[in-house]
């Protein structure tokens, strides 16, 4: 799972470094990103705002999904636990830290039908397969050096080390991942903090959407009197190469005489401009994955030393707390007015 901030920052610095796995950012651009960087191709991430049966059938044809949620203990007692595995489903113990988000990744593209893996995915499940054991796996996949180094890649450079808190506070936030993800003629529910895979239930006609749908609302209504801090991710076919395909059977339609041409051309206009989008979104991911990167403390303080050495540090800081102030009041009073209303009411 994923601890709080200041802990796991300590963990990837200094000597630990090369072996641990720091934390990152639950962002579509960085796990796409992060997917293409360990070999696999024609995948791509998006994030789902709302579990409508329109918004998941935009995102067809969908591999998987990823749940964010913060982790409370959970045995499964409610649930269909298969401690002894099930057949043809991969499935790693998380044995690492901070590693849980690009285990689920791994865990649904290990899973998902008609994925490129790419040869680092694809020599690990060769490998696990003759292990059988998930622990084993677990340790496979935390000790491997290729995905561990392009996981780190998207961690927030620190500029200071923090002193470990070995205990933690109580009231510490920790964060989990986990996959759902069909296989066969069932649903999976994959948590590398179970000793064994979820049955969540049947999928019929290839619908596990609508499976995995309940499962997961099940589970934000299970917290959502404490807490509000859900994700959730959907590992996608590109969707370049969706529309891109989708245009090719229009042409084709149209030179075959076949269906309205019209429609078809105007059809095919459509997927150009979401193509084009998509180009967009990629580069505008990519942008955000090098400022996530780059160590911007250097020039912060060189900046701060020319303003005070110019005599303007003090000015600048004093606009700074008025600005905050400023938005501290305007908060309070919508806060207010809020309020206001929903008592008249």
């Amino acid at each position: 799972k994923r601890s709080v901030a200041s802990r796991a920052r300590w963990r990837c610095s200094g000597r630990k470094m090369s072996q641990a796995w720091c934390t990152i950012e639950s962002d579509p651009g960085v796990f796409t990103e992060l997917i293409q960087r360990i070999g696999v191709k024609g995948v791509q991430v998006e994030e789902i705002y709302d579990l409508s049966e329109e918004t998941l059938d935009s995102l067809k044809p969908v591999h998987g999904l990823i749940f964010l949620f913060k982790w409370v203990k959970d045995d499964a007692s409610d649930r269909k636990l298969i401690r002894e595995g099930a057949p043809g489903v991969f499935f790693a113990k998380q044995v690492v830290q901070n590693a849980c988000a690009t285990q689920a990744i791994i865990s649904v593209l290990m899973n998902a039908h008609g994925v490129e893996l790419g040869p680092e995915l694809t020599r690990i499940k060769e490998f696990a397969i003759a292990l059988n054991s998930p622990d084993m796996i677990g340790q496979v996949i935390g000790q491997d050096k290729v995905l561990r180094t392009v996981h780190n890649s998207f961690s927030r450079p620190e500029p200071f080390m923090v002193e470990p808190d070995e205990k933690g506070a109580e009231d510490d936030d920790a964060f989990h991942f986990i996959g759902y993800v069909p296989i066969g003629s069932k649903l999976y529910e994959l948590d590398g903090l179970q000793p064994g895979p979820i049955e969540i239930g049947d999928v019929k006609d290839g619908e596990w959407l609508k499976v995995a749908k309940p499962a997961i609302e099940k589970r934000i209504q299970k917290y959502s009197q404490k807490e509000i801090r859900f994700n959730l991710l959907a590992i996608v076919k590109n969707r370049q190469d969706v529309y891109d395909l989708e245009i090719k059977k229009l042409k084709a339609s149209i030179q075959e005489g076949k269906g309205d041409k019209a429609k078809a051309e105007a059809e095919i206009a459509d997927y150009e401009g979401k193509i084009a989008q998509e180009k967009d979104k990629f580069k505008k991911w990519t942008e955000e994955n090098v400022r996530r990167k780059h160590n911007f403390v250097p020039f912060i303080f060189n900046l701060l030393k020319e303003l005070a050495k110019n005599g303007k540090l003090d000015e600048v800081v004093q606009a700074a707390q008025k600005q905050a102030q400023d938005r501290m009041a305007a908060s309070s009073n919508r806060n207010k007015t809020s309020s206001s209303s929903s008592t008249k009411k």
